[in-house]
């Protein structure tokens, strides 16, 4: 929801600066100014990349704007530790209703291949693939928005041009004129905020996503493997716990030491 109150703020800051100035809002309305800068951003970004990439653009959109729910690193480690712990007790089989209830279709994928007993170097070798794999659509994604962000004050540029040209048409007219200026330069400010508050802020946060999504597959193919290999739940939890900032490893210790505490008890 950051982004959508980010957008809101700089809609406002920008409506309150032009009063502070002395411009009036009412000169936002300009359709020829908007049909320029979205359309020919528009028009860029389809003579850039295929269809095929293109009709992601609004799914791309809501994902920046509302962030899906990804695990935490430390629900990650938990759900490892756990699988861990069925492991040493039951075996590898004993994983099979963890994947069949998970909603991760990663870890799933992970998991169904240790149940199948297949190499360690096979393992990892398929998971990495797939992380590689997210990573370039994530980044033919986020390039984009990118290179809208790019088009969009150039495009800005031009609609100034073409308003300039229509007020010097008006030369005779100084009422006409001043409008005609004042107009030429609503298609630049468009083109500078859609380019810099809109576009480029959205890549950034797609990057920001996808690197955030491939940390906690990372961590889940570590996890995974040593598993397979036989470590002990609790170096595991300690092996994996290294990658928390210090804030939430506190949290994580707390919430585990909880949990021994309880099991002790039952």
């Amino acid at each position: 929801m950051s982004s959508i109150f980010g957008i809101l703020l700089a809609l406002l800051a920008i409506g309150f600066g032009m009063v502070l100035k002395g411009a009036s809002l009412t000169s936002l309305y300009n359709p020829a100014a908007y049909l320029i800068i979205f359309g020919g951003t528009a028009a860029a970004i389809m003579v850039a990349f295929p269809f095929s990439e293109i009709k992601k653009f609004p799914q791309l959109l809501k994902i920046a704007l509302i962030e899906p729910k990804l695990p935490s690193k430390s629900q990650q480690i938990s759900s490892l530790v756990e699988c861990a712990e069925i492991a040493k007790k039951e075996g590898f089989l004993a994983l099979e209703e963890i994947a069949g209830n998970t909603k991760d279709p990663f870890l799933r994928n992970g998991l169904e291949m240790i149940i199948d007993g297949y190499d360690v170097e096979f393992i990892e070798e398929v998971l990495l693939d797939e992380v590689e794999a997210i990573d370039k659509r994530h980044k033919t994604g986020a390039l984009i928005f990118t290179q809208a962000g790019t088009y969009a004050p150039t495009l800005g540029v031009l609609g100034a041009v073409v308003g300039l040209i229509a007020a010097l048409g008006n030369l005779n007219n100084v009422d006409k004129l001043g409008h005609s200026i004042s107009a030429a330069f609503i298609a630049t400010l468009l083109g500078i905020f859609t380019g810099y508050v809109l576009w480029h802020p959205i890549a950034n946060r797609l990057k920001r996503l996808s690197k955030k999504e491939q940390d906690i597959k990372l961590l889940t193919i570590e996890g995974l493997l040593a598993i397979y290999q036989g470590l002990s739940p609790s170096a595991l939890e300690k092996k994996l716990s290294v990658s928390l900032p210090p804030k939430e490893l506190k949290k994580f210790e707390r919430n585990a030491e909880g949990e021994k505490q309880d099991a002790k008890i039952a």
